[in-house]
């Protein structure tokens, strides 16, 4: 009997649509575009063209300016776009007034987040966090997007609640956001009950900006299975293994990775999440020195780190992906000055050990190759075997010699 023939559901077409100001370059919003148009191809999208306005700040109305809009909205018409993806957060009076003149769906960055998170959640745990952060992203914007929803179903930014009846009210939704508050408490409470079985094994933490490789480093070290994907946020729920370098075990953690903008009500639903990173004893931020943008991405890191990690910690930078690493060669010919795109890979790595060495120790590797790999255990079991030597200064453990 022959298999019936199944049709693939059609990619959703979408346009992204940014602000150039006296803070975002030209240049720079090109990069967060390009990030941008990364999320939206996470989410199953294929981005038709880009949109861009110089202006000193959004249009508090419709974001761009009146006619600026009226040319998107006549693009939107003529090429049948599903859905239109702006690069910074819009206020509920933006977005009734946007999706009022465009006629498409309307997806900010942190609603195209909240929808890659929503795709990624596996464990129940997960799945609350996003519907959680979903929830209080959508109540101020009630107002304009049931009207929405009623012609537009499914879909990028319709995951999750976006799919619940149209009739959910407000009140249905505080309520729902008082069960999910609840929910969350009960599992926090039982993930703290776990960490304290855990004893008080060194904790060592993977944080870094998304699709750096943490999880690649994790599957590495740990012989876990990780999904390991090159894809913003493959990772969201928090992996722990037991690791054993030469006689010393201590524990380590994959967390979920950070982003540029990311929405302020994930931040806060991932809260037991991250404080896999709060408790650890250290950190390895772990940053892609193949990306031209990978300054800016650690920049995002530590600020986020910032927020979240109040006491000091023990840290190390890790720079992965060297094996990935190119750089621009200048022509003979090509008098200017050269530029950090025209630097090779140990041009690179002195640069990077300048710059940031004060901060902590700079690790090199590639951890697809496993280069370096052997060098980053040996360095954090010396870290490692400090604090361990701190809590239990007399643990014969540790002076067994092993090899690895």
């Amino acid at each position: 009997m022959a298999k019936p023939y199944i049709t693939e559901k059609p990619k959703e077409r979408a346009i992204i649509i940014g602000i150039i100001t006296q803070k975002v370059s030209e240049q720079k919003l090109n990069e967060y575009l390009d990030e941008l148009e990364f999320l939206a191809k996470t989410a199953d999208v294929i981005c038709e063209k880009r949109f861009t306005q110089h202006a000193e700040y959004p249009n508090p109305r419709i974001y761009l300016g009146e006619g600026k809009m009226q040319e998107i909205a006549d693009y939107v018409e003529a090429n049948e776009i599903d859905c239109a993806i702006f690069d910074d957060e819009l206020s509920p009076a933006q977005y009734k007034n946007i999706s009022q003149m465009l006629k498409c769906k309307i997806i900010d960055r942190s609603n195209l987040i909240l929808d890659i998170f929503a795709k990624h959640a596996q464990t129940a745990h997960s799945k609350t966090q996003v519907e959680l952060a979903q929830y209080q992203y959508l109540l101020p914007r009630l107002a304009g997007m049931w009207t929405h929803l009623e012609r537009q179903k499914g879909g990028i930014g319709m995951r999750g609640p976006g799919e619940k009846e149209i009739e959910t009210d407000r009140r249905i939704v505080r309520d729902r956001i008082t069960r999910l508050k609840d929910e969350l408490q009960k599992i926090d409470n039982q993930k703290n009950v776990q960490r304290k079985n855990r004893g008080k094994l060194v904790r060592v933490a993977l944080v870094g900006y998304t699709n750096v490789g943490k999880s690649t480093l994790m599957n590495l070290w740990s012989k876990s299975e990780v999904l390991a994907e090159n894809k913003l946020f493959a990772t969201l729920d928090t992996t722990v293994r037991k690791v054993v370098v030469k006689n010393l075990p201590f524990l380590l953690g994959d967390t979920v990775g950070f982003i540029r903008k990311l929405p302020k009500n994930l931040l806060e639903s991932f809260k037991s999440t991250l404080d896999e990173v709060r408790e650890a004893d250290i950190l390895l931020i772990v940053s892609d020195i193949s990306h031209p943008n990978f300054e800016e991405q650690l920049e995002t890191v530590n600020e986020t780190l910032n927020e979240i990690c109040k006491e000091p910690k023990s840290k190390f930078l890790i720079f992965n992906k060297i094996d990935n690493y190119k750089f621009i060669k200048k022509d003979d010919d090509d008098l200017t000055e050269r530029t950090i795109e025209n630097y090779t890979i140990s041009e690179m790595i002195d640069y990077v050990r300048m710059k940031y060495s004060s901060t902590a120790e700079c690790i090199f590797i590639s951890a697809k190759k496993k280069e370096n790999f052997e060098t980053l255990k040996e360095k954090v079991y010396i870290e490692a075997r400090r604090i361990h030597t701190e809590r239990y200064p007399y643990d014969d453990l540790l002076y067994q010699e092993d090899n690895l």
